[in-house]
């Protein structure tokens, strides 16, 4: 299987704003494994880039004045993302970006999704962690990912930190056989844990021991459902409302 992990810098937030893409970074995953294989190109978008964008990426049309225009790279873009599966955060708003570089184009193939498939990182953790913060720094945070080196957010920086993410989020366990004559292990993504299983028979397990919880406990999980139900609508499943 081969993965795209993109991320894009803008000059603002509204493609229909007439905003552009300034950067485009991407890492290619084979097989779950990172290959070394990169795309990443900065771009000159012919306009002014808001103040609160260059907050946010630092990228200056001094900077970006003899780069690139996307026509120049659109092709190489299509060549390098065909065929892919591509892991993106919040992937309306880069994919948004791309459509609208290559409606600017006149490009018969002005919707990405006609030659890659997309998955959004976002609303996998969304359905993971409800009602939690789930951007790329708390999920860093999350799945002990380092970004003490992330300052300020770079498409190619930021698309390498997603992969790790990535990586961590859909890990663990890939299969697991039970026999006692095999040498079952557990399958990890790289980088995480792999080792090797015991069989263990019900037979052989210890009684369970049963430890109530307190008073405290009991009110500190009351209130930690009501924010779940506050933040899902009052969609709380353990609550008993639905």
């Amino acid at each position: 299987m081969r993965q795209i992990v993109l991320d894009t810098e803008t000059t603002g937030l509204d493609p229909a704003a007439g905003h552009r893409i300034i950067e485009i970074g991407c890492v290619e995953l084979v097989d779950r494994k990172l290959t070394g294989n990169r795309f990443h190109v900065y771009l000159n978008p012919d306009r002014e880039i808001d103040p609160g964008a260059v907050e946010v990426h630092g990228l200056s049309l001094e900077f970006l004045a003899d780069k690139p225009r996307f026509a120049d790279i659109a092709a190489d873009l299509r060549d390098f993302l065909k065929g892919a599966e591509l892991i993106i955060h919040n992937a309306p708003f880069d994919i948004g970006f791309i459509n609208h570089e290559l409606r600017l184009l006149g490009n018969a193939e002005c919707d990405i999704t006609e030659y890659c498939t997309v998955l959004d990182t976002l609303v996998m953790a969304k359905k993971k962690y409800l009602g939690q913060r789930n951007n790329l720094d708390a999920l860093c945070k999350r799945y002990n990912v380092d970004n003490r080196h992330r300052d300020l957010h770079g498409a190619l920086l930021d698309a390498e930190i997603l992969a790790e993410v990535y990586l961590a989020m859909t890990g663990g366990q890939t299969w697991l056989v039970l026999e006692p004559e095999s040498s079952p292990v557990l399958e990890a993504a790289p980088d995480a844990f792999s080792f090797p299983v015991t069989p263990i028979g019900l037979q052989d397990r210890l009684p369970l021991k049963v430890i109530r919880c307190d008073e405290l406990e009991q009110a500190a999980h009351s209130e930690r459902l009501s924010e779940i139900a506050r933040a899902s609508n009052g969609r709380c499943l353990w609550t008993g409302k639905s």
